[in-house]
């Protein structure tokens, strides 16, 4: 009796359906330029800080506007990380709710892939770094720093040397990049809240559920008359961030509620087409530039800028646990983490990679999400008071990490970009 055949092995197809992909290619471009405007910004920042006029930059950042009352004047820093990035994870948000509604990641078969990828990629850097400071366990408040992927910097290296890289691999950073972000979200909501006041909460989810109520029933007006929608849904969420803020969980978790009640799909009553895009596209397309090309980059500005106290100040920075410690878990933890986990669940569930992708390309691709920026800015500021010496020697790790990783993948990636464009030109027809 012969044995049964082997079952088959699934392949690991990133590919997507047209409209995905065209969808992907536009979100690569837009990444790209946000990222070139994040990395102007905190250069600014950086070098103002380190200038005579630094006195000037901290005077700016440190100005407080806003209604007391409301527990709504902060300083101008404040305003960039609690309410301009608001923006970026409401945007974060909808790009969350495509993919599980109509993107890869409502498929188990490939969602897999990249959520054990990113969940790799946010472990091992955090047990690296707990590893580094655990002789000063004060500085394990720290731990998430090195957890985070910055997608618009990664993306901008992507599109700067990988022209001829396959579109798999493109596709793999942007949906790992996602579910970084959703993790890096539950991490700021859970771990990141100190306390928390009931009736603030309450009033906030309650405007948020309105939102909810009211997004579904504007999709038809948004379109057809767009300034009386945004009349409409703007001040109920302004007011639902307010909330939130209040009640001592990070405003930017607001952002992501938010941008999760925004209708994916058309329903039959709209009398759209099918063609025509739902309201979570439309607003992803409107939101984008205004989140890639101001609030990103105004709180890089505020957020980078560190004054390194010359050669004696950087030299303190570096013999920190915590900047060894982000250092190690950006650089060396998140590539590790990312392709040990997708080589042991491949192997676990017999899934093959794309045929046009290498583990040499993931190790690219591993080495790129060690670019940790925004959120990892964000999570430093959390983690430290202002005025400890760990918030600026973290920022200044997360800054030498992320330029260390960018230098690394962009040596890794051209190598395979030149493979990869040999490949093409010996296969194109003569």
């Amino acid at each position: 009796m012969s044995a049964p055949p082997p079952p088959e092995r699934r392949p690991f197809a990133w590919r997507g359906a047209g409209g995905e992909a065209v969808r992907i290619r536009e979100l690569l471009r837009t990444d790209a330029l946000g990222g070139m405007l994040v990395v102007a910004a905190a250069s600014l920042g950086i070098l103002w800080a380190n200038s005579p006029w630094a006195d000037a930059y901290t005077a700016l950042r440190d100005l407080e506007v806003g209604y007391a009352p409301w527990h709504l004047r902060l300083s101008l820093g404040t305003w960039a990380a609690d309410g301009l990035l608001a923006i970026f994870f409401f945007v974060v948000g909808l790009e969350l709710k495509r993919e599980l509604v109509v993107g890869d990641l409502r498929r188990f078969g490939t969602a897999i892939v990249p959520v054990v990828a990113a969940a790799g990629g946010v472990a091992v850097p955090a047990l690296l770094y707990a590893s580094v400071v655990s002789p000063q366990p004060e500085l394990l408040r720290g731990w998430a720093i090195p957890t985070a992927t910055d997608i618009a910097f990664a993306v901008a290296v992507l599109a700067l040397v990988g022209s001829r890289l396959p579109s798999a691999l493109r596709v793999f950073l942007l949906t790992l990049a996602v579910v970084d972000d959703l993790i890096a979200i539950a991490i700021i909501a859970v771990w990141y809240t100190d306390g928390i006041e009931l009736v603030p909460l309450l009033l906030g989810l309650a405007a948020i559920a309105v939102y909810a109520v009211l997004s579904q029933r504007c999709r038809l007006a948004f379109r057809l008359r767009p300034a009386a929608a945004w009349l409409i849904l703007l001040p109920v969420g302004v007011v639902a961030w307010a909330f939130v803020h209040a009640s001592g969980i990070h405003a930017t978790i607001a952002g992501v509620l938010l941008g999760f009640t925004i209708p994916v799909r058309h329903r039959r009553r709209d009398a759209i087409p099918d063609a025509e895009p739902g309201l979570a596209e439309v607003f992803e397309h409107r939101f984008r530039p205004l989140s890639a090309g101001f609030a990103v980059p105004v709180f890089a500005f505020f957020s980078a800028g560190v004054s390194f106290g010359g050669l004696e100040g950087l030299g303190s920075a570096l013999t920190d646990p915590v900047t060894l410690g982000i250092v190690v878990g950006l650089v060396v933890g998140k590539p590790v983490g990312i392709v040990v986990t997708t080589w042991l669940v491949t192997r676990a569930r017999g899934i093959r990679l794309d045929p046009s992708l290498t583990w040499f390309d993931l190790v690219g691709v591993g080495v790129l999400a060690g670019i940790g920026f925004t959120v990892s800015l964000l999570v430093t500021e959390l983690s430290f008071a202002p005025g400890d010496p760990h918030r600026d020697h973290a920022k200044t790790a997360i800054l030498l990490a992320s330029v260390a990783a960018a230098v690394a993948a962009s040596v890794l990636l051209t190598i395979r970009n030149r493979h990869h464009r040999r490949l093409d030109e010996s296969t194109r027809p003569r």
